[in-house]
């Protein structure tokens, strides 16, 4: 039996049903979001914002333990610094013994344990602040300060910014120097910590947990506090402190490795320094121990016994003094090992690309090893493209049409990804691993379209065993090279990146495809395009026209004065105007209009197909027909339906009532008519002649290649492209005539050409008499189809499909042969009479459109 294929209609259910379950989660925790309650044993203390960002005036709340000695009333204060990602509650008993010899300050941090969640800066330098402002409300001058892990960075900041105010340092298990931090370099360290920062965010924005995952051990603050925090002035600090410095670190430490407390020694040279056979979680493994060597440290720092600088011997300062040596780093072992490759795995959900290379600049310090790197790349690469393939199975083509999705990947893309996939065959997943750009739409397309899952996998997996472990040698190869460039460029990384990322726009949009004949005559097709001023958009054509109008409008005092240039149509038939209405005051001229009936889009789908069939029926039940929008410009919507399954199509689609219209066969125009009021008798201002593009076989170029090679059809190839892709890898027999345009319509590819050669008296006394039964129309554009150019000429046997207002363009300027200051010539022409027409009818009472309204309709 067939497993049952998912029911894709109802993944807008299932869409529905998630955005109303985290729309819930999100209240349920902002309800819930309130400052936590100590534990027992805590105390709190409110004490300012502090940090980048922070708010004059705001106060956070601080969660800290205050632990007396039993046995000394006088004992040293010692203050606690914890590490990430959770507060105190990591360590009691580590405390408990603390305090058998000495007060114990503990305090949480902004955004751990039960202190303040949220606060704009997490870093080590507002940590720090935080700290001493908490000695502050507990008026103590000084304190002995024992930092663990993330904490190191803390206490070196207290001794850098309130060195009075520290009695010595006693660094456990603590990061420090830049240099020994994951991959050794800050910039490269901020890219890791900000992909795990994105990762992070999104598990606990898009995912509805109705506030489960809030108190979870990888939280959002544990990823700012490494995100926020600049090691680089460590070193400096390190190499100045004064106060007595203790260095207790454990030799199979796999996440601060053990060279790190090397490095704090050698450049503190009146540091001691104890190195345990233990990992990174020393104080809660050995808790009695480590408590133990660090209270005989503080009783000894506090009786004036330990070393300051001051104290340090030549040997050791000479040592400080040699500059920073890369040296050997342990690889990463058991629990430590894991937690890379599992960072490794889950980096590559957000960038495949950058993991592989943070894996290949681990392997080059030696902390992990090569195969391990790319093993743990390779599975995070599989399983996240297969989770791609899976979604485009599941969601399947409607969800390209929403957010996010279409944001990062295009219905067109899906599509051509489908052609080239069944053209090329399973090769294409090998391929779109090695071709920027290709991975989302082919892998997506490849579930959409249900290619056999098993298949995908086995080829899939063939293509990331090569690419992976490819990426991850080369980083691994130039590791070093790449480390020492940006620390030797630090200063300038932000402006190589931009570069970087131009000279690989310029090899992906402008090298590459100058390799392949498509990307050259893509690239000619663009060059056109931006050239020759026929195809620039309205946007960039306009600019200096607009000015005109202003002008004109400055002149006849009035914005708006053009709308009243018809006073038959609304506004004028400046935005918005209904096709049918205008058809409909054609009546008196009816054999002169193509047949047409409006469609109304409220009625259901299955009525609105009944009228279509009926007014087929009146015309024969022949096809083609034409389907448009009752309200549209510039050809947009209309559609050539030459099967009942285009119609339907068609209507399913509509955004508003259309119109059904007859199709009549032969060549179109464009006439433009103008008459002043009070005069008898208009003119005609500009005949197009639109020229619907065809293309002709020759049994061996397929119709992508036609296209590309005309010199014509190939200034407009995307959008010819796009329209024929179903088609694209025919080849048409010697002879066979292509039709690729169907609507004349300029931005839809038709060829328009200056017609005014074709007027005749007779044709110039047709387009008055009818333009004079419609009452109140005095300018605009009639677009005419007519089987007979000579029938035409004397002013018979032709249709109108539409007319349009104030806002037609003569259209014949866009004849290549034109230049652009012909082309603004002519339509300055075009709106000073609209104005002048308007201003006469302004005169005889007919009322503008206030300039808001105008607006209005505009957007």
């Amino acid at each position: 039996m067939k497993p049952k294929k998912p029911n894709r209609r109802l993944w807008p259910v299932f869409l529905v049903i998630y955005l109303v379950l985290l729309v819930i989660s999100h209240l349920i925790r902002y309800v819930q979001h309130e400052e936590r309650q100590p534990d027992p044993g805590q105390k709190i203390v409110m004490v300012p914002e502090s940090g980048e960002g922070a708010s004059d005036g705001k106060a956070v709340q601080l969660a800290y333990y205050d632990l007396p000695s039993p046995e000394n009333p006088n004992a040293p204060v010692v203050m606690v610094l914890h590490g990430s990602p959770v507060g105190t509650e990591m360590y009691p008993q580590f405390l408990a013994e603390l305090r058998k010899s000495c007060r114990v300050i503990a305090p949480d941090y902004p955004g751990y344990g039960n202190s303040t969640r949220s606060v704009p800066d997490y870093s080590a330098i507002a940590f720090s602040v935080y700290m001493l402002s908490l000695m502050d409300e507990l008026q103590l001058q000084k304190v002995h300060v024992v930092a663990y892990s993330l904490g190191g960075a803390v206490g070196l900041r207290m001794a850098e910014f309130a060195p009075e105010r520290v009695a010595s340092l006693s660094m456990l298990s603590a990061i420090g120097v830049q240099e020994m931090e994951l991959l050794g370099n800050y910039h490269l360290n901020h890219a890791v910590h900000g992909l795990q920062l994105a990762a992070i965010r999104a598990l606990y924005e898009l995912v509805p947990h109705v506030g489960i995952l809030d108190d979870f051990i990888l939280n959002t603050p544990y990823a700012r506090s490494f995100y926020d925090t600049d090691q680089r002035p460590l070193r400096s600090v390190l190499e100045n402190i004064e106060m007595p410095v203790a260095v207790l670190h454990g030799d199979a430490d796999g996440l601060v490795p053990p060279e790190t407390a090397r490095e704090h020694y050698r450049i503190v040279p009146h540091s001691e320094l104890k190195m345990y056979p233990s990992g990174h979680g020393m104080v809660m493994t050995d808790a009695a121990g480590i408590a133990a060597d660090v209270m005989d440290f503080v009783q000894r720092a506090n009786n004036g016994d330990a070393k300051v600088r001051d104290d340090a011997d030549e040997v050791r300062l000479a040592e400080a003094a040699r500059p920073f040596e890369e040296i050997a780093v342990r690889k990463a072992e058991g629990l430590g090992l894991m937690v890379i490759l599992l960072l490794l795995a889950l980096a590559t959900l957000v960038s495949e690309d950058l993991a592989c290379i943070g894996g290949g600049l681990l392997a080059a310090r030696g902390i992990i090893g090569f195969w391990p790197a790319a093993i743990a790349c390779f599975w995070g690469i599989f399983i996240g493209d297969l989770l791609l393939y899976l979604a485009g199975r599941w969601l399947g083509k409607p969800a390209l049409q929403y957010p996010s999705l279409k944001w990062f990947i295009k219905e067109d893309d899906v599509v051509r990804s489908h052609r080239w996939f069944k053209a090329k065959g399973p090769q294409i997943i090998i391929a779109s691993r090695f071709l920027p750009g290709t991975r989302l739409p082919t892998y997506f397309a490849a579930g959409m379209f249900e290619a056999g899952f098993w298949m995908f996998s086995l080829y899939f997996f063939t293509a990331c065993a090569i690419w992976t472990p490819l990426l991850v040698g080369l980083a691994m190869l130039l590791g070093t090279q790449l480390s020492d460039y940006f620390i030797l460029y630090q200063d300038y990384a932000i402006w190589m990146i931009v570069g970087i990322f131009f000279l690989f726009w310029m090899i992906r949009k402008l090298i590459i495809p100058m390799f392949s004949f498509k990307g050259r005559r893509l690239l000619l097709s663009a060059w056109r395009r931006k050239t020759r001023w026929e195809f620039w958009p309205p946007y960039v054509f306009y600019v200096p026209l607009f000015f005109y109008i202003l002008y004109l409008a400055i002149r006849h005092r009035s914005l708006t004065v053009f709308t009243a240039a018809n006073p038959a149509i609304p506004d004028g038939g400046f935005v918005g105007e209904s096709k049918s209405e205008i058809l409909e005051k054609l009546n008196d001229s009816a054999e002169f209009v193509a047949k047409y009936k409006i469609i109304d889009h409220n009625q259901p789908l299955e009525l609105q197909f009944e009228t279509v069939a009926s007014f087929m029926k009146t015309l024969g039940d022949d096809f083609p027909i034409v389907l448009k929008p009752d309200i549209g410009e510039r050809g947009n919507g209309v559609s050539i339906s030459h099967s009942e399954a285009d119609i339907r199509n068609y209507l399913a689609q509509a955004k508003g009532c259309s119109i059904v219209q007859e199709y009549v066969p032969g060549v179109e125009y464009g006439v433009f008519y103008i008459r002043y009021p009070g005069e008898a008798k208009g003119r005609i201002f500009s005949i197009t002649d639109k020229q619907l593009l065809s293309l002709t076989g020759n049994g061996k170029d397929t119709l992508e290649d036609l296209i590309l090679k005309n010199d014509r059809t190939v200034c407009m190839a995307p959008f010819h492209l796009k329209k024929h892709q179903e088609q694209l890898y025919d080849v048409p027999a010697a002879g066979e005539k292509i039709s690729l345009v169907e609507l004349g319509t300029h931005c839809k590819g038709a060829l328009f050409l200056n017609g005014m050669s074709i007027q005749t008296p007779q044709l110039e006394e047709k387009i008055d008499d009818i333009s004079r039964r419609f009452q109140g129309f005095y300018f605009g554009r009639y677009d005419i189809r007519t089987p007979s150019l000579a029938d035409f000429q004397q002013g018979k046997n032709f249709k109108i499909v539409e007319l349009n207002g104030v806002t037609s363009e003569a259209t014949h300027i866009y004849d290549p042969q034109n230049n652009l200051f012909y082309a603004y010539r002519t339509l300055m022409k075009q709106w000073k009479s609209a104005f002048e027409i308007g201003a006469l009818n302004v005169q005889n009472g007919v009322p503008v459109t206030p300039f808001f309204r105008l607006i209005k309709l505009i957007f």
